[in-house]
């Protein structure tokens, strides 16, 4: 008998989308997110920062003849947007388009960052037929879900705060820091070359007797007969009724000497890096 060959699994979601159009797209994107848009790529993921450096968006560009489609993987549009036609001048020679819906799929493994896959973009046109014809089987939204905390893929309001860079969250691969100057470089330079971060994001998980506690307390300590503070829950999910899962920032001096720690609603909780971020 043959081993039966493992059949590739793949991630199809609808997410929010605009074109950026005009002679000066590139260069106009150029300055405003971490990656260099003079590459010749078919398409880049790239991050949206404050002045200060911090996350505010995570951004898929694909690159066509005349126009750039904006994928908002995670991020508020309408912040997006406004920000963008803000930053425009008539001598920039950018235009931005009408918000669509997109299609996107890729491949997902368990053991590989999802930046690794190349995306395929469905526009103005249903995916389901071409997924049937190639037999694409698809990730559940259940686990979906999990799967995209395992990747430690930032939540907007939970990782992406206002208050962490995109260092933190494992998306170093994301910035471009040989490229001129961009919306947050100063900080971005700054943070490479001290090598230095107070915290990095983490897995985690917990065993439960029920989920139908509150998760009033979301600070991490060493045990529970210490209150040492190493980090902070930022998000979770229920896998089901015995386990629970998450995202925590985490201070970066305990993460060597530790793997269980403890919290006050859900009790010794196990920490891990994610293979979705540069951490691993």
């Amino acid at each position: 008998m043959t081993k039966k060959e493992n059949k590739k699994i793949f991630w199809l979601e609808e997410f929010e989308s605009f074109y950026v159009e005009g002679d000066g797209s590139k260069r106009f994107l150029n300055g405003i997110t971490t990656t260099n848009m003079n590459l010749d790529v078919p398409f880049m993921k790239t991050c949206w920062l404050n002045p200060k450096g911090i996350l505010r968006a995570l951004l898929e560009i694909h690159v066509y003849k005349d126009k750039l489609l904006i994928v908002n993987i995670v991020g508020d549009i309408r912040e997006i947007k406004d920000f963008f036609e803000n930053m425009i001048f008539p001598s920039d020679k950018v235009f931005l388009s009408d918000n669509l819906l997109i299609f996107r799929l890729q491949e997902v493994e368990q053991n590989q960052p999802w930046r690794k896959f190349e995306p395929k973009i469905f526009i103005k046109c249903d995916p389901r037929k071409y997924c049937i014809d190639n037999q694409l089987q698809l990730l559940k939204s259940s686990n979906l879900a999990e799967w995209k905390f395992s990747q430690a893929i930032p939540r907007l309001n939970s990782e992406i705060d206002g208050k962490n860079n995109p260092l933190e969250l494992g998306l170093y691969d994301l910035i471009d820091f040989n490229k001129g100057c961009y919306l947050g470089q100063e900080t971005m330079a700054r943070l490479k070359r001290i090598s230095s971060l107070k915290q990095e994001i983490r897995v985690w998980s917990a065993n439960i007797t029920n989920k139908n506690f509150e998760l009033n307390d979301k600070k991490i300590y060493i045990s529970e007969n210490n209150n040492t503070i190493t980090g902070n829950i930022t998000s979770y999910l229920f896998l089901n009724s015995k386990k629970v899962i998450g995202l925590a920032m985490m201070k970066k001096n305990y993460l060597n000497q530790f793997e269980t720690f403890f919290n006050a609603n859900l009790g010794s909780i196990i920490v891990e890096k994610s293979t979705g971020s540069v951490f691993f």
